[in-house]
């Protein structure tokens, strides 16, 4: 990836993060307002309703106080307590309620039989008990109540009040249905107000007008939860397939006349409006990220492009140095820090070339001072036996004639030996100095390995040293690409390695595989091994682990391996021996299995 699709993704993304950052933090913003504004209508409609109920609670109030505090009732009340019969004020609870506007009044006696009831007379002289077992003292505030009709149980605001004459107390229970103050309550449009109506016995009801709206195991279990826990609660409902919309829907725990909660009141908020603005905002915001998106990946391409430009000459200039044109510079158009970087690339250059002038003649000195080193080295072994058998030659002329023959006939093989000997180190040099140029062709690989264990074979069984071989050929290598006779010295270079790395014999195993788009050629022996010192400097020209030998037989190895663009690398182990790995290229890019077979 160049450096201009790198800054320009760079600028790209940081945009788009910026842009999306900015969006959704709109976005949320407007979700905050949006749920405080639904805060503050839900409250306002709460604190109406609460308005309204006390409002009602103290017009039930003062009504059922006015009719106890009656002239007509404290009559009653004395009349009973001196022992009239209750029967004869089976209607004396119906007139007080019409008088006060109540749902419901009823007149009880201190055992808590009904006298009168202006919303049930049938209910004469049935016991109510319920305010008589409750151990604390009366309630003075009107509260809810669930109260029996010959409707069913009806949701009502009460209020009880004593009527006390003759050292007896008479009750009187007057109230008016709830539904009275949901009908007061004006709520805003999105909002719906119900009361969900729960009996001490049977299933609960919904009042109101959303009640047909309300009936979904989300709600079950928001007025669960209330009742549970008598704390105002509150959720997201779906309002079904008829309304495809949705609203937060609250939930109020209403005070009762014990601890259960006889009621709660349900405020639904529609989020339809907030829904719809929520996702215009949200298309705005896409819409604006996008041209952002695309004007700021526009102008960071201008940018990047203007910015790449230089670095991107300068990279290319890097690259041609590398390939070795010496001769290249970099224009200098500014002063900022490329333009300094570029004036500095000029000035590297030019150091390079005197640097490089310089070390070309250095190591061309250093190079003819090793070879003078090493030739000397390797001339002075064989001279010296030499000079001290031409000397016996003479002294034997001079002291022994008739012993002459027999010195001669062996100084004459020792002068041979030692001359086939100069001539060996010569032939190394000048096949080092001058390889020649490589003639490629086909090669099999595996034949030409075949070939060269069949020429050691006589070495190989060579008594008490005896090297066991293992070939290990793979039949699919295909052809090589290289020049035989070189391959081939190549082989036999490293198998004469290998026989002098094991001195007491053991085996010597030849392996041929492909890997990827080369053929491999492994050569494996178990001699003493090496150190990773040694595998580092093994492919040094004039270094030898040898007593005798010059250093340039896996010198030259490499140098062949190198002309035919193969790679050639040494793995060993101290006492464990020593594996040549040499990689060679396919011949016109051959390539085959790899279905190892032994032979």
């Amino acid at each position: 990836m160049s450096l201009k699709t790198k800054l320009l993704l760079l600028v790209t993304v940081s945009i788009t993060a910026s842009v999306g950052a900015v969006a959704w933090l709109i976005e949320t913003r407007a979700h905050e307002a949006f749920r405080q504004v639904e805060q503050e209508r839900t409250a306002t409609l709460v604190n109406q309703f609460r308005r309204e109920f006390e409002h009602e609670g103290e017009e039930i109030t003062r009504g059922v106080e006015t009719i106890a505090g009656s002239d007509q009732m404290l009559r009653t009340a004395s009349e009973l307590a001196n022992g009239a019969e209750y029967a004869n004020y089976l209607k004396e609870a119906a007139a007080g309620a019409t008088a006060q506007r109540l749902d419901f009044l009823d007149l009880i006696a201190p055992d808590g039989a009904i006298i009168s009831s202006a919303h049930w007379p049938a209910r004469f002289g049935y016991k109510e008990r319920w305010f008589l077992d409750r151990p604390a003292p009366l309630p003075q505030q009107a509260f809810l109540k669930h109260v029996e009709t010959p409707q069913g149980m009806v949701l009502a605001m009460l209020c009880l009040r004593p009527v006390r004459i003759h050292g007896l107390s008479f009750y009187l229970i007057g109230g008016r249905k709830l539904d009275a103050v949901l009908q007061t309550l004006s709520p805003p449009e999105g909002l719906r107000v119900s009361i969900y109506s729960a009996p001490e016995q049977g299933s609960g009801e919904l009042l109101g007008p959303a009640k047909e709206n309300l009936a979904s195991p989300k709600v079950a279990a928001l007025i669960q939860k209330v009742m549970e826990q008598h704390n105002e609660a509150s959720t997201t409902v779906d309002m079904g397939p008829d309304l495809p919309q949705e609203e937060i829907l609250h939930a109020i725990p209403l005070p009762g006349y014990t601890d259960r909660v006889p009621a709660m009141l349900l405020v639904g908020n529609s989020l339809e409006q907030e829904l719809l603005l929520e996702k215009r905002i949200r298309n705005i915001s896409l819409v604006i990220a996008g041209v952002g998106v695309f004007v700021g990946v526009i102008v960071s391409g201008i940018v990047t492009a203007r910015v790449s430009r230089p670095i991107r000459t300068l990279a290319q200039a890097a690259a041609d140095i590398g390939q070795g044109n010496w001769d290249v510079r970099v224009e200098t158009t500014g002063k900022d820090e490329i333009g300094k970087l570029a004036l500095a690339f000029n000035q590297m250059t030019e150091e390079l070339i005197g640097q490089r002038e310089r070390l070309l003649q250095s190591e061309r000195v250093a190079a003819w001072r090793e070879l003078a080193r090493r030739l000397a080295h390797e001339l002075k072994n064989p001279l010296f036996p030499l000079q001290i058998t031409v000397e016996n030659l003479l002294r034997a002329r001079q002291n022994s004639p008739e012993q002459f023959d027999e010195v001669f006939r062996e100084s004459t093989s020792t002068l041979l030996a030692e001359i086939a000997n100069l001539k060996t180190i010569i032939g190394r040099f000048s096949d080092f100095s001058k390889m020649p140029a490589p003639q490629i062709q086909a090669v099999d690989l595996n034949e030409m390995v075949r070939s060269v264990n069949q020429l050691f074979q006589g070495q190989f069984t060579r008594e008490p040293a005896r090297i066991r071989t293992e070939l290990r050929l793979d039949h699919d290598v295909p052809p090589v690409s290289g020049d035989p006779v070189l391959l081939r010295r190549v082989v036999e270079n490293l198998v004469l390695n290998a026989i002098d790395a094991m001195p007491k014999g053991g085996t010597l195993t030849f392996l041929t595989r492909m890997d990827d788009k080369f053929a491999v050629f492994e050569l494996s022996d178990t001699g003493a091994g090496l150190t990773a010192e040694e595998c580092d400097r093994l492919f040094t020209p004039y270094y030898t682990t040898k007593q005798h030998g010059t250093g340039l037989g896996l010198a030259i190895v490499q140098s062949v391996v190198s002309d035919h663009k193969g790679r050639i690398s040494v793995s060993s182990k101290k006492d464990q021996g020593t594996t040549f790995h040499v990689e060679l290229p396919l011949w016109g890019g051959a390539s085959a299995g790899k279905d190892v077979g032994a032979s």
